[in-house]
């Protein structure tokens, strides 16, 4: 008995060790449109969510809203998917004051500086988005 290509990327999903899921990760199953419509099944059953173009994390049903949700936060996600997306990114300089204690102010974005390099990749979950900063100045 074959396993249909949804039920090949579930099980790839679950026996992967990380949040992220990358779009990559299944190409070598099947044809672009087959993995597009697989995914979009998975998304639709709340076993995912999407973050971004080819970004997803995995999910688990929100008691409160009965809906999706990431099973971790926006900044864990981010990071993770800018570093299998082969981007070298640290805290931005909110976050960074914050974490060595030179601010007692909790930063509200999910902020990365990615040194030299421009970003314009958008992700997302629910309405926080994830904002780049650079050293272009410096």
């Amino acid at each position: 008995m074959t396993l249909s290509i949804k039920d090949r990327i579930i099980r790839s999903i679950a026996n992967r060790k990380g949040e992220v899921v990358l779009r990559t990760d299944f190409q070598q199953m099947g044809s672009a449109s087959q993995i597009s419509r697989a995914l979009k099944d998975i998304l639709e059953s709340g076993r995912l969510v999407r973050l971004g173009y080819g970004v997803y994390a995995k999910a688990k049903i929100n008691m409160l809203t009965n809906k999706p949700t990431p099973r971790e936060v926006l900044e864990v996600l981010a990071q993770e998917a800018l570093l299998r997306l082969n981007v070298n990114v640290s805290l931005g300089a909110a976050q960074k004051a914050y974490v060595d204690g030179k601010s007692t102010q909790i930063p509200m974005r999910a902020t990365f500086n990615t040194g030299r390099r421009r970003i314009s990749r958008k992700l997302t979950v629910g309405s926080r988005e994830v904002s780049y900063e650079n050293n272009y100045r410096a």
